[in-house]
């Protein structure tokens, strides 16, 4: 096999209570990417639809993951790689985390699988780090792993992957404003109380619980951040105001997907999930700021083969 094409999914990480620790990977949201093997030693950025992203191989984050892949496993033919950019930067929900894992899992099954999944991470955080300044892996893991993961260490990339409940559906909705990861981790603090961190350390560990009990009033009670969320919150337009209405709506919980604009809610069920999507839109109609909504269920696979 000389080429190969993929589809690398969006992702939501943080999950309100796991900040650069949880993350779970969305369905029909996402990339294409095709990736072909070229007698030119080296990695070049062919077309790019979708979005204006750069083709030089030094300053593109699926390039520059692959390089750090082949760091590690020289090879004396190059690679080609196609992007159809579906993710918008700067959305919250794993454009670069895309990118990066969906280009390492192409060049390794290109290359006949040298490397497990779990150990792609390691490449694709060469990527992300070059994308928000610094190396974590809450979007990468669930794009390469499927489902929700927990990075319980971020430097040996120590990564579990966890179950999800059955009827789980999250509503997202992107405000169409950029916010780069790397702005938004810049006003984040170097310390926290304590008090907030128990509390932030025992919402963790109940989510946990929750999504290997199947237990939605525990996993209800568990999404809500008190480190991260009073702070970012205030880069998004109206997001008290989308939180409130959401939870009155009959949403599990409702948080800030990744490092925003885009907030995410988690339902129990279809019919529940669309009320959620319906409320957040009367918001941001009445102030005229434009979104993309989208439904999602837990992708338990994560990038696959087209």
């Amino acid at each position: 096999m000389d080429q190969i094409k993929i589809f690398s999914p969006a992702s939501v990480a943080n999950v309100s209570c796991g900040f650069d620790v949880l993350g779970f990977c969305l369905d029909k949201i996402g990339d294409e990417m095709q990736v072909k093997m070229t007698d030119k030693p080296g990695i070049e950025i062919g077309e790019i639809k979708g979005q204006k992203l750069p083709k030089d191989p030094l300053k593109n984050v699926a390039s520059i993951a692959v390089q750090s892949m082949l760091d590690d496993y020289p090879f004396k033919n190059g690679f080609k790689i196609d992007i159809d950019k579906k993710i918008k930067p700067g959305s919250g929900i794993g454009s670069s985390a895309a990118s990066a894992a969906g280009a390492v899992f192409a060049v390794n099954e290109l290359l006949g699988k040298p490397f497990s999944k779990k150990e792609l991470i390691k490449y694709a955080m060469a990527g992300e780090a070059f994308a928000s300044g610094v190396p974590h892996a809450d979007n990468l893991a669930p794009v390469l792993l499927g489902g929700f993961t927990l990075v319980r260490d971020n430097k040996n990339l120590d990564v579990i992957s966890l179950p999800s409940p059955p009827d789980l559906m999250v509503t997202i909705i992107h405000p169409k404003i950029e916010l780069k990861t790397i702005h938004s981790r810049s006003i984040l603090k170097k310390n926290i109380p304590l008090n907030k961190a128990v509390q932030q350390w025992g919402n963790l560990g109940a989510f946990v619980s929750a999504l290997y009990t199947n237990d939605y009033d525990l996993l209800s009670r568990s999404i809500e951040d008190k480190v991260i969320e009073p702070i970012r919150s205030m880069l998004i337009p109206k997001y008290q105001e989308v939180k409130k209405i959401v939870l009155e709506s009959g949403a599990l919980g409702c948080g800030i997907s990744g490092s925003g604009p885009s907030i995410f809610a988690l339902s129990k069920g279809k019919l529940n999930a669309k009320k959620v999507g319906d409320a957040m839109e009367i918001v941001y109609k009445s102030i005229d700021l434009e979104f993309d909504i989208h439904y999602s269920q837990i992708n338990k696979n994560g990038i696959k083969i087209i």
